[in-house]
């Protein structure tokens, strides 16, 4: 089901359950009526179902890294204020390894210098699915018991590496963090429409009930929404992550279980919003060690039917 479909549809199931609610006030409807509309609109919202095999490109495979280009930001240094040059634009190093984890081959990020690796090809119009897990190394400025291992999943990249605080594409963000993977974060100028309500720590995070809210690094609450429910496994364990991208819609999940639905992907330049439904995709290297394997993508015609 497409994205103005679906949302059509949660309107009339909205309008319907409010009618039937004032009906139930005046006792001319019983309250099977309205839990069969309530069972509906868990029918819309819920996790997608693939309804046809999808033909899989894979993006890594364990053998090489020729289709990704890497980049690095200047290097962190405890105690230092001066910045340094970037690294730049694949260079030698080991923050990004293909190693054995587990009897099979990952794409090892070191998380010591902060930046990413992308790949060489846009994409539009898909879902992709990747595994990580969590290494145990952590890296200043980030390297305290305390601090929370971060990596994160960029998507729609596009523009100059770096533009993104000096290490990463212009992108949307499935944020991979102990605790809140599949937050959302606009990256240097990228925006989203998302459903979203204020939580008892004062955080805006997603609810598909709620009015759209704009998140971006214009907007007056910010360019971060937090995820919901959580589907996290415990660090030192394997997470499937699924993004789905068509048009201007995106869907996030963990292991699993939807945890975001995000419309209207756009960039604004000066105040000049233009769509943003194309680019690379990055996997950041951001202060912790992390793996990633089976990176693979499909390209897809419509958004999957949630059930």
């Amino acid at each position: 089901m497409g994205s103005r479909s679906r949302t059509g549809l949660e309107v009339m199931i909205r309008k319907l359950m409010a009618n039937l609610t004032i009906m139930i006030r005046i006792n001319k409807v019983n309250v099977t009526g309205l839990l069969l509309a309530a069972v509906l609109v868990t029918w819309v919202t819920c996790s997608p179902k693939k309804v046809e095999t999808e033909e899989w490109e894979i993006l890594f495979d364990g053998s090489d890294l020729e289709n990704w280009d890497t980049y690095l930001g200047a290097k962190h240094v405890a105690g230092d204020s001066v910045v340094s040059e970037p690294l730049g634009l694949n260079v030698d190093t080991s923050v990004f390894k293909i190693v054995d984890v587990d009897g099979e081959k990952a794409l090892r990020i070191s998380g010591e210098i902060w930046g990413g690796i992308s790949t060489k090809q846009e994409f539009e119009n898909y879902h992709l699915q990747l595994q990580f897990k969590w290494g145990e190394l952590k890296w200043y400025p980030r390297e305290k018991d305390s601090d929370r291992r971060d990596s994160g999943l960029l998507y729609h990249g596009v523009g100059e590496h770096g533009k993104g605080d000096g290490f990463w594409l212009r992108s949307q963000e499935f944020q991979i963090q102990e605790g809140d993977c599949g937050d959302y974060w606009g990256v240097a100028g990228a925006a989203f429409d998302i459903r979203a309500s204020m939580n008892a720590d004062s955080i805006f995070q997603y609810d598909p009930q709620a009015s759209l809210l704009t998140f971006s690094q214009d907007s007056k609450i910010g360019r971060h929404c937090k995820k919901f429910p959580d589907g996290e496994k415990p660090s030192g364990e394997w997470n499937t992550i699924d993004l789905y991208c068509f048009g201007n819609t995106s869907v996030h999940m963990i292991n699993n279980q939807v945890v975001m639905v995000l419309e209207n992907s756009r960039q604004s330049d000066n105040g000049n919003e233009t769509p943003l439904t194309k680019g690379k995709i990055q996997l950041q290297s951001e202060s912790a060690e992390v793996f990633y394997r089976h990176v693979k993508i499909a390209s897809i015609d419509r958004l999957p039917q949630f059930d």
